[in-house]
């Protein structure tokens, strides 16, 4: 393969990346075209320089992708309630389109390094990533080879030029609140995912903007950022309740996190929704299966992955994709968990 197969930006060249990794040319340019006569360690080795060198570094040519090759599907999560519905429905779409999945799932996958690595997969047509953990340099670098992909619920804010399709977090937060400063509740105390989270980020803008409306501050101390588990949700609404002056309400931005503050509320005697309304985020089964049932915020999570696997295919069939990043709306959903203030 001629050096002349790949091109270059910025001034950078497959000799500079030759001469940072202290391998040849002809090994860095067979890395760039996709070879696989390269051992993974020097491939390795090389695309972490490509990652280095960023934009002023040699561009990889694009590879054939075959036309009905299999789907790398990333979800580094249990498939549990959650994220198996979304995995499913991605699964399920592509198999409408004639395309096979090849799954990369389970917590254990967070540590695996399988980005970089991606474009150099022979026969992967493309990827579906669903909240993946990488930061946003790794997207980009993944973006800069021209390999096809779309993000499910981005973690942090997707590079530009990047497909991403989410539910619309802050519409959906906003609504919730609302309901609650609708029955009268000034002080809600929130429970949110991990602060680094995007959708943390945004479903907070919205609970503060419903605040607003109602003419109420948000007040920072009662905003909790934990894990999205019950056990979480359980400790977190249990420092809220035990303060000195406790909210009226409290929301779950997980369903699982609400499960968890029904359990500290039993634990201090107070009865839901009589002395403090609970609330939800998603509408998992689980929502409908406490004791009360939980007012929440239906995610469509089936449509999330059709729609991933939708951009997807525009892109592999070579169609224009002009909407780069798709919000789909949520539903609020009143059940038994909310009530008026109580009278104390």
């Amino acid at each position: 393969m001629k050096q002349g197969d790949v091109t270059s930006r910025g001034g950078g060249t497959v000799r500079e990346v030759a001469a940072a990794t202290g391998v040849s040319i002809a090994t860095v340019s067979r890395v760039l075209n996709g070879r696989g006569n390269v051992a993974p360690e020097t491939r390795e080795l090389v695309e972490q320089a490509l990652e280095r060198l960023g934009a002023a570094g040699p561009r990889p040519r694009a590879a054939a992708r075959a036309a009905t090759g299999p789907v790398f599907v990333r979800c580094p999560y249990l498939l549990t309630d959650y994220f198996g519905v979304i995995v499913s429905s991605v699964a399920e779409t592509l198999e409408l389109h004639g395309r096979t999945v090849l799954l990369n799932a389970g917590e254990a996958a967070q540590e695996a390094h399988v980005l970089t690595r991606l474009p150099n997969r022979p026969g992967i047509a493309g990827a579906v990533l669903i909240l993946p953990p990488e930061p946003a340099e790794e997207l980009a670098a993944l973006r800069a080879r021209q390999f096809p992909f779309v993000v499910v619920d981005p973690r942090v804010p997707p590079p530009r030029d990047t497909l991403a399709v989410s539910a619309a977090h802050a519409a959906g937060a906003r609504a919730l609140t609302a309901h609650l400063t609708g029955l009268g509740h000034r002080r809600i105390g929130v429970i949110a995912g991990p602060d680094e989270w995007l959708a943390s980020d945004a479903r907070l803008a919205g609970h503060a903007a419903a605040l607003a409306d109602a003419g109420v501050l948000a007040a920072p101390g009662l905003v909790r950022h934990v894990e999205p588990t019950m056990a979480w949700g359980r400790r977190a609404a249990g420092e809220l309740l035990d303060l000195t002056d406790p909210p009226t309400a409290i929301i779950g931005f997980n369903d699982k996190i609400a499960i968890g503050a029904l359990q500290a509320a039993a634990e201090r005697g107070l009865r839901v929704p009589h002395d403090l309304s609970i609330a939800g985020y998603d509408d998992i089964d689980l929502s409908r299966a406490t004791s009360p049932q939980l007012t929440t915020v239906r995610q469509p999570l089936a449509e999330l992955g059709r729609m991933a696997v939708s951009l997807l295919v525009r892109v592999l069939d070579r169609h224009r994709v002009q909407a780069l990043h798709v919000e789909l709306a949520t539903e609020l959903v009143v059940r038994d968990s909310t009530a008026g203030v109580p009278t104390r």
